[in-house]
C-alpha cells in the first residue's frame, strides 16, 4: 500500500510504499524528544516527490542514521540509515504520513539508548 506523507510546509513531500503491521517507539535522545512512531522499509520503497535539495539532515552519536528535517518549518519526516546486514533502510516517521490513522496500529518499544 502507498502511503503519502511531508513535513508540515510541504517542501519534503514523498511516497512510501508497504504494509504498515506495527510502529517502532524509540527510547533514544532523538527520538523521545521529536516524539517520532517509526515505521521501517528498504530504502528502495521511499520516493521523494521534492528535490533532494530540500533536506536538511542531522547526524549524532555514532552518526549511522541521516535524520532528514525540513530547515523552514523544523518537522522530522524521516531519516535513512542501515540494518545490522548493512541493508539501506528508511525510518519513516508515521506521524508525517497524510491520513494514517494510528491509533489501531501496535506501538513496539526500543530501546534505542542500549544501542
Amino acid at each position: 500500500m502507498a502511503h503519502k506523507g511531508s513535513c508540515h510546509c510541504g517542501r519534503i513531500a514523498y511516497e512510501v510504499d508497504g504494509d504498515i503491521d506495527a510502529l517502532v517507539q524509540c527510547n533514544c535522545s532523538i527520538c523521545s524528544k521529536k516524539g517520532y512512531l517509526l515505521y521501517f522499509v528498504p530504502r528502495d520503497k521511499l520516493t521523494l516527490q521534492t528535490p533532494e535539495t530540500h533536506l536538511s539532515t542531522y547526524t549524532f552519536n555514532k552518526h549511522q542514521i541521516n535524520h532528514h528535517f525540513c530547515s523552514s518549518c523544523g518537522c522530522s519526516p524521516f531519516g535513512i540509515g542501515s540494518d545490522q546486514q548493512g541493508n539501506t533502510l528508511a525510518a519513516i516517521n508515521a506521524r508525517c504520513l497524510d491520513d494514517l490513522d494510528i491509533s489501531g496500529i501496535p506501538i513496539q518499544p526500543l530501546n534505542g539508548r542500549a544501542l
